[in-house]
């Protein structure tokens, strides 16, 4: 089987030479999509002590109505 030779110098010359956008180049912030739900959990809390509170108010009030 025989070897392939594989050519270092294109790959560098390349990676020098990448297009620039004032400067910056392309792919060199890379940017990680971490949101925060802590808001999103308050507000489900918040919800199910609501909807759990009118749930109680009504089963107290189904023992006055008759």
């Amino acid at each position: 089987m025989a070897k392939k030779n594989r050519s270092t110098s294109t790959t560098t010359s390349t990676a020098k030479s990448a297009p620039t956008f004032a400067g910056i180049q392309r792919g060199a912030v890379s940017v990680e999509f971490n949101p925060d739900y802590s808001i999103i959990k308050q507000e489900l809390k918040r919800v199910g002590i609501l909807a759990a509170s009118f749930f109680a108010i009504l089963i107290v009030l189904s023992f006055f109505i008759k």
